[in-house]
């Protein structure tokens, strides 16, 4: 008696396509946010200097 193994589930596919896209639309929205901090007015360690120490 042999056992087979299960083959891949018909909703698999769904599944790894929207695992896809969440995972670009999160890699999206990082990409905007890092963009958003390298905005002009900052300065090279990323502090707008309205500070006075």
């Amino acid at each position: 008696m042999e056992r087979k193994t299960p083959e891949t589930k018909p909703a698999a596919q769904p599944r790894e396509d929207r695992l896809k896209a969440a995972l670009k639309a999160n890699l999206a929205r990082r990409k905007a946010q890092a963009r958003a901090r390298q905005a002009p007015g900052a300065d090279k360690a990323g502090q707008t200097g309205d500070r006075k120490d």
